[in-house]
């Protein structure tokens, strides 16, 4: 038996559900089951009562508001619990549509990829003024260059995850985990693909950014940080190399001095370039450090991942869950694991 769970992460959403909950599936192809689940991170306006009122099977309350990554996050390993084979997220504020759900699955379904991607066609998107449609485009593809991977769209939260990416994928920062999971992905076994999908104009200014600038912020920073998390050495040397180059170029008035058999002078260049030429070497040293402990990381990854899969075979509850609507989904089911071959060999 095939169960999909669509999560919604919400914050003070009461108003916006009751909307939401009219274009959500019962019945997609390919799954015996499909149940709804409400991460409430700390609302204050009642959004769980109006979560249970509506219909929603399952129910995780966080008892205060912890950003929307550890939300997303504790969606994952609640719906992991409940048995969920396929995992949808969708955003509460209505921009995503249900009946794209089930063209988001496909994929995954088809076994052609362990997470698909709903893109909106952020180039031309009604709705986005120039520059936001410039910005999300150009934030898009340096994530994926940073990640190795297409995906036009990185900021879309509508996403579908198999039981295997969802198990792997870890969200460490607390600022937003769609631009971390996809360069964990690129670091990964975990494929990605792209569904275009439809996009409902949103009133609503975004929560997570106050403006264009904030976005940008925010946007380099997260990258920056996830990308060195992931590719430290690389990071490193790279800064390493520049700070060579600068040295080089610092001490070529007494090169190039040295060199017409006038050896003399040139102190403050000779001071700089020792200067940057030793901080690349430490600056390198501290690359290869980061990268040993990358490699610990991705021991504690690997042994996180195992965990979860014990939690999961053996019907471990998820964190502050409660039941949804009487007569909806009960109780977690237990989910019996089914390990792959990647992870028999990692």
């Amino acid at each position: 038996m095939t169960k999909l769970i669509v999560q919604v992460p919400c914050l003070n959403e009461a108003g916006q559900l009751p909307a939401l909950v009219r274009h959500l599936p019962r019945q997609v192809d390919g799954f015996d089951q499909v149940e709804w689940l409400v991460i409430d991170d700390g609302s204050t306006d009642g959004t769980v009562d109006v979560a249970r009122s509506v219909g929603f099977d399952h129910i995780v309350r966080l008892p205060v508001h912890k950003g929307l990554a550890i939300a997303f996050q504790t969606g994952l390993d609640a719906a992991l619990k409940l048995g969920a084979d396929v995992i949808v997220n969708t955003d509460a504020d209505g921009q995503y549509d249900g009946s794209d759900i089930a063209r988001l699955v496909k994929p995954v379904l088809q076994g052609e990829a362990d997470m698909a991607v709903g893109d909106r066609g952020v180039a031309s998107a009604e709705g986005f003024n120039w520059s936001k449609r410039r910005l999300q485009t150009l934030g898009s593809w340096v994530v994926s260059r940073a990640s190795g991977t297409r995906v036009p769209d990185a900021t879309s939260g509508f996403r579908a995850y198999n039981r295997d990416a969802a198990l792997q994928l870890v969200v460490v920062t607390a600022f937003t985990y769609t631009l971390e999971t996809l360069i964990q992905a690129g670091a990964t076994s975990v494929t990605v693909a792209n569904v275009p999908i439809e996009r409902h104009h949103v009133e609503r200014p975004s929560r997570l950014f106050t403006s264009n600038w904030d976005y940008i912020k925010k946007s380099i920073g997260g990258i920056s940080r996830i990308y060195a998390f992931y590719r430290p050495l690389r990071v490193f040397t790279t800064a390493a190399a520049v700070l060579a180059v600068a040295g080089l170029a610092a001490w070529s008035p007494f090169l190039i001095s040295w060199a017409r058999g006038d050896p003399h002078g040139h102190i403050q260049s000779i001071i700089l370039g020792a200067v940057l030429i030793i901080a690349a070497v430490q600056i390198f040293a501290l690359g290869i450090v980061a990268d040993l402990l990358g490699k610990q990381r991705v021991l504690s990854q690997f042994t996180l991942e195992r965990v979860r899969r014990l939690e999961v075979h053996t019907g471990a509850p998820p964190s502050h869950y409660e039941p949804g609507e009487p007569g909806a989904a009960r109780e977690p089911t237990r989910a019996i694991d089914r390990p792959t071959s990647a992870t028999l060999t990692s």
